[in-house]
């Protein structure tokens, strides 16, 4: 009975991360980092999400160094930070709809307050791996082109699997 419940709670988390993940790709939040998270619960009962999770890590921690290459990339990403800030107390303020919106009342600020902490988590976030990013890769080519050779390998290694 506990191996069903196991594998019942890792379908569920896994996948369910997944999704979310997928779906932060639009929306506010760490959208590689959810999928990654999701294939990486996933990876325990299914080899084909074992196999997709190395070239999604690469994908990420290459957009990681990419995002501190140059002082304006990594002020757009702290624009970006203060922007969802800003988001954040504008949803936790909620304001009353203005008369100009033309969309019915439910779409005004969905989610309400509840949507402020979710921004805020995904600047706080944002802010981690901005600093993990500066740290690892800013100024340090030698790590870069460690990841460029692990990114090759793991496509390489994909495309044979």
């Amino acid at each position: 009975m506990k191996t069903a419940a196991r594998r019942v709670l890792i379908e569920v988390a896994g996948w369910g991360l997944l999704i979310a993940g997928i779906a932060m790709i639009a929306l506010p939040g760490p959208g590689l980092l959810g999928i990654f998270a999701g294939l990486a619960v996933l990876s325990q009962q299914y080899e084909w999400a074992e196999r997709r999770l190395d070239p999604v890590k690469y994908r990420a921690l290459k957009g990681a160094a990419e995002s501190v290459e140059t002082p304006l990339r990594i002020a757009v990403s702290l624009v970006g930070v203060l922007f969802l800030l800003a988001c954040a107390a504008y949803w936790y303020a909620d304001p009353a709809q203005p008369g100009w919106w033309p969309l019915p009342d439910w779409t005004w600020l969905p989610g309400g307050r509840a949507t402020s902490f979710t921004l805020v988590g995904s600047a706080l976030i944002a802010v981690a791996l901005l600093v993990y990013s500066y740290r690892r890769f800013h100024g340090n080519p030698e790590a870069v082109a460690a990841l460029e050779a692990d990114i090759e390998e793991a496509d390489r290694e994909f495309r044979g699997a």
